[in-house]
């Protein structure tokens, strides 16, 4: 039987900036049953830290369930959503994930951030068989179906984008002196490592391959290196505040490689715009869900949709935030998973359905790109396509590209 607790008697807008350390967002109705007629649904996120930029995946689907339990829930159950704060720190990812787990009782861990965060509790919630669903991570380890079933990542993963680089590098640089700057975690390795096998028998053409820390103040000195090094193509796998150093000291060298950063990092809205869209110009990057930032998506129906779902539910986010965008589809994903659990909202059968995805289209993912899982194939999104910054937005080269991890 599960404690209950009464909820807030009003509710407050959930968090205002990186000051904030927690925060909960109790949606929908006190329960009377709560395995009958709730659905907790627990989140963590960086609100706080060096990776509080993303603090939109973990806010905005409070206002999307919300807008749920406005029009009654999933099938007649209401969505209780809490949300806290890890400052993208695995130890204390794994301080909040017991308190979800043990303390709130959750039904499932949804859309939490990071790739190193992430890591350090699978472990835990799959001995707790308390789905760990739609990481707000590309890491491969994420679609261990095998020895990690009740874990599942969302985004496109790291090793399809490294190994999506490589070849257009390959066919665009001939001549390729390569300079590397990496995340020295599970992120910036699973980069690295599509990038090598992308590379294949060219890894000698990799003139600079350096790390740096979160924790670092920048990342200036690895910029330079590769530069001194003879790099004409610089390989950005960084997390936005470090891609918009690069970009900048990048320009203050007077240096022009080519330049690619990874889509976690890409947002004109928020990375590129910290840089300057004049020094941005000519980046190129991988993408699968339209742009708020693009003007060519203005009269975009969906877009109209989400920035309309914005105004009325998450007020506090910025209209051209593209994680706001990416929290809104995979929003949309969870909700398509509890309507297919029917009146069994079990932890194993919310597993069971979310490996269960057939083409599930979201109007706010690129044309073409859609979502599918199988019990055995545990990476929702394989799919991206190549851009390229024009200096106002970005221009798409080339095909939507079919990764595919699963079948690699």
């Amino acid at each position: 039987m599960r404690k209950h607790r009464s909820p807030e008697p009003t509710r407050r807008s959930l968090l205002k900036g990186a000051a904030a350390t927690t925060a909960t967002v109790l949606l929908g109705k006190p329960a009377i049953a709560q395995s009958k007629k709730e659905i907790v649904i627990g989140n963590i996120d960086a609100y706080s830290g060096p990776a509080a930029v993303y603090s939109a995946i973990g806010r905005t689907p409070g206002g999307y369930f919300k807008m749920i339990n406005d029009q009654g829930g999933i099938n007649g159950r209401m969505i209780k959503y809490i949300t806290y704060d890890d400052a993208y720190s695995p130890a204390k990812t794994v301080e909040q994930a017991r308190k979800l787990v043990e303390g709130d009782e959750i039904d499932v861990l949804f859309s939490p951030l990071g790739a190193p965060t992430n890591a350090a509790i699978m472990k835990y919630m799959n001995i707790k068989k308390v789905p760990q669903l739609f990481i707000a991570s590309g890491a491969t380890k994420f679609g261990d179906y095998k020895n990690f079933p009740y874990t599942m990542g969302f985004m496109p993963c790291y090793q399809i984008e490294g190994r999506t680089f490589a070849k257009h590098v390959l066919s665009t640089q001939p001549d390729a002196r390569i300079g590397i700057v990496y995340q020295n975690d599970d992120f910036g390795r699973d980069v690295l490592k599509g990038f090598k096998d992308g590379l294949g028998a060219k890894t000698s053409a990799i003139v600079a391959e350096l790390s740096y820390e979160t924790a670092d103040p920048t990342i200036d000195s690895q910029v330079v290196r590769c530069k001194s090094a003879g790099a004409n193509v610089f390989m950005s796998m960084t997390t936005p505040k470090f891609a918009a150093q690069g970009i900048k000291k990048v320009a203050e060298l007077d240096w022009q490689p080519a330049h690619y950063i990874g889509n976690n990092a890409s947002s004109a809205g928020s990375t590129l715009k910290a840089a300057g869209f004049e020094i941005s110009k000519g980046i190129i990057s991988s993408a699968y869900m339209k742009d708020p930032v693009d003007a060519a998506w203005d009269s975009d129906p969906a877009i109209q949709t989400w920035r309309a779902f914005l105004d009325k539910y998450d007020p506090a986010a910025a209209k051209n935030d593209i994680y706001a965008t990416t929290a809104y589809i995979v929003s949309q994903v969870m909700v398509q998973v509890l309507r297919q659990c029917g009146d069994d909202v079990s932890s194993a059968n919310i597993i069971k359905q979310a490996a269960n995805l057939k083409d599930f289209e979201s109007d706010l993912l690129l044309p073409g790109i859609r979502v599918n899982t199988s019990p055995t194939d545990y990476y929702p999104l394989e799919q991206l396509q190549l851009v390229r910054f024009s200096g106002q937005r970005y221009e798409t080269l080339g095909p939507v590209i079919d990764g595919g991890i699963s079948k690699a």
